[in-house]
Formats: C-alpha cells, structure tokens, sequence
C-alpha cells in the first residue's frame, strides 16, 4: 500500500539509487546523511527503495516536536518512527535493526537562505556514540534533488519575524525550527518536480573506537569521518545532476 500510495511521486520524481548493496541485510546498523528542506519530500522514497532492495525497515528517529502533533504522531510511528533518544537508539539496534539517523535534525530541515544542501550538525556527537556502543557500522547517505523543489523567499532569520520570533521563544518554542516561507510549483507552495537522487557508502567500521564511546576525540573523529563522506556523496550526486 505505501509503494502504490508513492507511485504519482515517483513517477514525477524519477528517483535514482546508487550504492544500495552497501547497506547490511541484517544486523544493526546506522544510516547517517544529510536532511533536505521539510525533510519530507525525499524521504519515503529512500525508506521504500531499501525495503524493496535490501529487504530492511528502516527505524528513524524523530525530532520530538513531530510526536507531538496529534494524527501526525501516529502516522509517524506507523512508519517506524521513535522519539529521538539515546534510549531509544539504544534499544534498537540491540534489537538489530537499520536505524535512520539526521545529525541535523530539525534545524537542518528549516533551511535558510544559502544553506542549500549544507551539514548543520554542528558539534553533535551523539550517533557516533551510538555507534561505537553498539559496535555497529555507519552507512553514510547523501540525498540531492529537494532542494531544487522550492525557492525559499523569506527564511527565520528575516527581520520581519522579530515580534512573532520575541513571543514565540518566551513560550518555549524553538525559533531553530521556524521553516522558511516558500515557492514551489508557479506561485505556488506546492513542490516543483525534480529527479530525486540518493547515494550510499560503503560501511564505516567503528570498532576501531571499541571502548571508546566516553572519549570526546573518538566521537569527533568518527563524526568527522562519516560528515566528510556525506559531503563526498553530495558532491558526486550534484555532478550527476
């Protein structure tokens, strides 16, 4: 049902796939890549192609804000997904399972002005921990071809959100996930078609930092590493375009 329910998408997308066989067909594992703008219109694609090739139901985890959205949260976990925690990371791939992971998170999802298919993950070291826990590989992933759906024309950052800005953060809210306003298909928000590109690497080995998971300078080492070959993958994917 969620094949025939991507098939229009797909269609108008023409997604392409390089470096499936790079992802394990058991046993855990992380896939780690970069976020595109809404973070959605790529996504079920990828899910649904791994599952059809490689036989895997990726488990991903989610910015909290998403499993706090009534009817969203439960489609969100419908589709596998789990609140981003330790925990929960944990938990899964001691179950053995393909682990979706966006080090970017949300912030990465609300793009800026210029930020088109660039890595904000800051310092965050937290999958690399996972990682080394578990003793499990990392799979690094690039996604191009979202980007090019939308021109963004008014970004977070832009003076005119001042006053909702001030309001919104005295409430707690987190202005780093204020998407951006934009313009898709003719004057409209609704996505412009483009070719969907994915591409995978083949797995990190990360028991070379066996024991290791509390050292800082293994954590952004390996971090480091998987960063550097996503941007690799995102450079070979524009060239294709």
């Amino acid at each position: 049902m969620f094949r025939t329910a991507l098939a229009p998408w797909r269609a108008l997308t023409t997604p392409s796939f390089y470096g499936l066989e790079h992802i394990p067909t058991d046993g855990p594992v992380l896939l780690v890549g970069n976020h595109t703008i809404f973070g959605l219109l790529d996504l079920p694609l990828m899910v649904d192609e791994i599952h059809s090739v490689r036989g895997r139901f990726t488990r991903g985890l989610a910015e909290h804000l998403h499993l706090a959205i009534p009817g969203w949260r439960s489609l969100m976990i419908r589709a596998g997904a789990v609140r981003g925690t330790p925990e929960n990371c944990r938990a899964l791939l001691a179950a053995g399972e393909a682990v979706l992971v966006y080090p970017g998170g949300g912030r990465e999802v609300s793009k800026r002005k210029g930020e088109k298919y660039r890595l904000i993950w800051k310092e965050r070291t937290g999958f690399a921990r996972m990682a080394i826990e578990a003793g499990c590989p990392i799979v690094p992933f690039a996604a191009v071809g979202a980007e090019e759906c939308f021109d963004i024309l008014v970004d977070a950052d832009h003076p005119v959100f001042t006053p909702a800005r001030a309001v919104l953060e005295r409430l707690g809210f987190n202005w780093g996930l204020a998407p951006p306003i934009v313009r898709g298909f003719g004057l409209t928000p609704f996505p412009r078609p483009q070719q969907l590109s994915f591409s995978f690497g083949p797995p990190i080995d990360t028991s070379r930092w066996s024991g290791r998971a509390d050292d800082d300078a293994a954590l952004r080492a390996l971090r480091d590493e998987v960063r550097s070959a996503v941007e690799e993958h995102l450079t070979f994917l524009q060239s294709q375009r």
